[in-house]
């Protein structure tokens, strides 16, 4: 099958969110005290659960690099951002509305998942659109 690349804005967009990923996830990873006071709440004893959450926003940021170097190989794993995206936004949402976390937070919220909900469901409609995956076999012909 000849593979087929995606519009230049969709690349973009998916190496955008794997830099941007990464960059969240290390932050999470060592500046959580950081997060715990733009919040203002008070730090947990264990910060491992929020540590754990970091490394898996960067793994999704590699993957989305992935998806922008071979959106074939690599669909289902936009596929899965975009579902983690949509239902962690969804939920820091209901946390902004109830008062738990700041209005602002919702800014953040948006920016950070939300945003990318749309444009990762048009990368992915594309590439079934164009058959950009592989054959039942799981190899490239």
């Amino acid at each position: 099958m000849a593979k087929t690349t995606l519009p230049a804005w969709m690349t973009l967009v998916l190496r955008f969110a794997g830099g941007f990923n990464l960059l969240v996830g290390a932050a999470m990873v060592t500046l959580y005290h950081e997060g715990y006071k733009l919040l203002d709440a008070s730090k947990p004893e264990l910060v491992l659960p929020v540590q754990v959450m970091g490394i898996l926003v960067a793994l999704f940021g590699a993957g989305y690099l992935l998806t922008a170097a071979d959106p074939w190989r690599n669909r289902n794993i936009l596929l899965l951002g975009m579902l983690s995206k949509a239902v962690a936004g969804l939920l820091a949402l209901t946390y902004v509305v109830t008062g738990d976390v700041p209005w602002w937070f919702a800014i953040v919220v948006f920016f950070a998942d939300l945003i990318y909900v749309p444009a990762f469901w048009m990368i992915l409609r594309r590439i079934d659109r164009l058959g950009l995956h592989l054959p039942s076999g799981g190899e490239s012909t």
